[in-house]
């Protein structure tokens, strides 16, 4: 239907609108991505979150209203749960720094061929992530406080 208008009005302008299905499909996906996918799926894992607190401070409860074991045995699991996301959040931290710094160094290597090694040019732009990651690891190997 639109085709038809489009021919009937004619001249220069309406070339414009001859990719209308491709905006259209650009508006519906925009509003479908940001509209419902990631509001539902923020939603959702609040809601995972939420009941995994809940079920922990329940089981907590049970452990220490039980007996003098129960007790230790939930401070032991509080512990343990503590160290896991320490090793959690080193192990990211790692992960994160080696990629950083391989995407920096990639950078330079890519910069420097793409450019022909000319004096001047912005080939030096990928040491900056390559010095991110590098902090990280240092943070990580040298700075961070060890896993108890």
């Amino acid at each position: 239907m639109m085709h038809l208008v489009l021919q009937l009005i004619g001249g220069p302008e309406t070339e414009v609108f001859s990719n209308y299905g491709l905006w259209l499909f650009l508006a519906v996906g925009a509003v479908a991505l940001f509209g419902i996918f990631l509001p539902l799926t923020t939603w959702m894992d609040h809601r995972r979150k939420e009941r995994e607190a809940f079920y922990r401070a329940e089981t907590f409860r049970r452990l220490s209203e039980s007996s003098g074991d129960g007790a230790k045995a939930a401070v032991e699991l509080l512990r343990e749960e503590s160290r896991q996301e320490q090793i959690k959040k080193i192990e990211g931290l790692k992960i994160g720094g080696i990629i950083t710094l391989g995407v920096g160094i990639a950078m330079v290597i890519f910069m420097s061929v793409l450019t022909g090694h000319e004096r001047g040019v912005p080939f030096l732009v990928g040491l900056v992530p390559a010095f991110v990651g590098a902090a990280m690891l240092i943070y990580v190997y040298f700075l961070a406080s060890p896993i108890q």
